[in-house]
């Protein structure tokens, strides 16, 4: 995300854009966690992608 701030404006606009981008929320992991399920173990599976750029 971007903020735009001009030339001049006063500190009170400056501390309502700051706190504006601050007050979202995150992203909640623990929703996805266990979801996808795998046939092989996830270290095996990055280390065949890795191996493809050889």
């Amino acid at each position: 995300m971007v903020t735009i701030i001009k030339k001049g404006s006063s500190k009170a606009v400056i501390k309502k854009q700051v706190e504006k981008v601050q007050t979202k929320k995150g992203l909640d992991a623990q929703k996805y966690s266990g979801v996808i399920k795998l046939k092989d173990q996830p270290l095996s599976i990055q280390k065949a992608m890795r191996d493809e750029w050889k």
